[in-house]
């Protein structure tokens, strides 16, 4: 039986992991995780930002996605309920294009440990390859606009979205029916579970 302890343990441990020692900025796992999390939000890796920040989505990807969720910094930050667990918990450093693809070795690592512990959870939200070809392998093959307009987010309990990066904007601008469809279903639905 998993406990409170355990838990925190845990936690400490990956605070503390440095399995990718040798990273452009070195190791600085981040992430936000309680074991009463009832949404799970799952991206690739921090970016450069966050990593000098040390903290998850303080940038404009993240006020876009605050804005998708209907959730303000206080709530996306300080609400137990809410859960962040990329898929890479460390820069990755540059790639081509923007940045390297998340280190497998910390998903290999950390995540099945993690996810074991989150009993609560009722919707997990999926931003980018990595995450959706490790949590929802049947949509490997398919492209993001597809994924996104193949889940009902009013009542699945993963949801796919595109990156919420300003680099996505064409994207957005290509598909109108996400801001006019998916994102009204998706904000009723985080309502309701973080209703008190």
């Amino acid at each position: 039986m998993n406990t409170n302890h355990d838990f925190s343990e845990l936690l400490k441990r990956i605070s503390a992991c440095t399995i990718c020692d040798g990273l452009e900025l070195g190791p600085n796992p981040i992430f936000q995780i309680d074991q009463n999390a009832k949404i799970l939000i799952v991206g690739q890796a921090p970016g450069r930002i966050t990593h000098t920040k040390n903290r998850p989505f303080d940038d404009p990807s993240g006020d876009r996605l605050r804005r998708w969720l209907g959730v303000d910094r206080t709530t996306f930050y300080n609400d137990p309920r809410m859960g962040i667990f990329p898929m890479g918990l460390c820069f990755p450093g540059g790639g081509k294009g923007g940045d390297a693809p998340p280190r497998k070795e910390c998903a290999d690592t950390w995540r099945l440990p993690v996810l074991s512990h989150l009993r609560q959870v009722e919707l997990t939200i999926l931003m980018g390859r990595y995450a959706i070809d490790w949590h929802a392998p049947k949509h490997k093959r398919s492209s993001v606009a597809g994924a996104v307009s193949s889940i009902d987010p009013a009542i699945a309990k993963s949801i796919i979205l595109p990156h919420p990066s300003p680099r996505n904007m064409r994207w957005f601008k290509n598909h109108p029916w996400f801001d006019a469809e998916i994102i009204p279903a998706l904000q009723k639905r985080v309502a309701a579970i973080l209703s008190p």
